[in-house]
């Protein structure tokens, strides 16, 4: 039950941000950029396990994630060198060391 609402809420979402940004691209990237993941999830997961601690560390979390994250967005600046699937293949590639520095920083502030 659990699943089919959060995978129903989640693509209810993602799906009016794409059909939004055909017209409108701009507010489209202002709404994905907008925490709904963390705004679904973090009362979807209380609700769930109603343990309020695994909610509190997992905000711990995201915050240290979103500013790694962006390294995703690096190769987009480099347009004129770089077709769309090589920067979004680049970003990619650039995800997991952005892993790696976030269980670090992690460890260090525990």
């Amino acid at each position: 039950m659990w699943l089919v609402l959060n995978t129903l809420i989640s693509a209810v979402v993602i799906g009016v941000a794409a059909w939004i940004s055909r017209r409108y691209p701009t507010t489209a990237g202002f709404i994905i950029a907008l925490p709904l993941a963390t705004l679904l999830v973090l009362p979807l997961a209380y609700l769930q396990h109603r343990d309020a601690q695994s909610v509190f560390d997992m905000a711990r979390s995201i915050l240290v994630a979103l500013p790694i994250t962006l390294l995703f967005f690096i190769p987009f600046l480099m347009r004129d060198r770089l077709s769309f699937w090589g920067a979004y293949a680049i970003g990619c590639a650039l995800l997991p060391l952005g892993y790696f520095a976030h269980r670090a920083i992690l460890r260090a502030l525990t």
